[in-house]
């Protein structure tokens, strides 16, 4: 943080905290190199593809990937490709709650493993950033899309009203699917209570969003 960030802030975390332009672009910058050591999605010499599209996700992973390529040894190839080994997709927690509380609501634990930073050769550096923070980052980068209008399903306009009255609900959901996974040794005795509890919370809510 920086006199700047009290001065004239451009984003505010739940917890008060407030960033200035170039202090959030070093927290996203540092994150996405972060997530990409948590969950080890990206190793020196790999080929790694993806699809170049408009939106502001797609144009902010475009741009994600070119700062990392710059810091590493790899190469960014244009998918399809033969060579591609690792295919990086623009999913956030945003794009992956939505995907787990619709999962859960079905009543069955098939499918939580796609929900993870890493999904066959598919790989996520969004993984641990809302929406906002990603279209923020697009707009002070000076990047640019293509505003899409694209009709929300009933459950991410719940998330998105939850989330207004309970800052870190979409974070929580994605966690607590980190937590599930993370001791696969528990994970075999534990799946079918841990997803019933969870079924059980979230069918409180389907009144609301059906």
């Amino acid at each position: 943080m920086c006199k700047q960030c009290e001065t004239n802030p451009v984003y505010e975390f739940t917890n008060k905290r407030k960033l200035c332009k170039t202090c959030f672009v070093h927290y996203f910058e540092k994150k996405v190199l972060y997530t990409i050591r948590k969950f080890g999605l990206i190793k020196q010499r790999e080929i790694i593809g993806y699809k170049k599209a408009s939106d502001f996700k797609s144009v902010v992973l475009d741009r994600i990937l070119t700062f990392i390529s710059e810091k590493s040894e790899i190469t960014l190839v244009k998918i399809p490709n033969k060579k591609v080994k690792k295919i990086a997709v623009n999913s956030s927690l945003d794009s992956e709650s939505e995907r787990i509380i619709k999962i859960l609501i079905g009543g069955k634990s098939e499918g939580l493993e796609k929900c993870f930073s890493i999904e066959k050769n598919m790989i996520k550096p969004l993984y641990l950033f809302l929406d906002e923070e990603i279209l923020l980052y697009a707009k002070l980068k000076n990047l640019k899309f293509t505003e899409k209008k694209k009709k929300k399903s009933k459950i991410a306009n719940f998330l998105g009203e939850l989330e207004k009255k309970h800052p870190e609900v979409k974070r929580a959901t994605v966690n607590s699917i980190l937590e599930l996974y993370k001791n696969n040794y528990f994970f075999c005795l534990s799946i079918n209570l841990c997803i019933n509890i969870l079924v059980c919370s979230f069918s409180l809510f389907i009144s609301f969003i059906i």
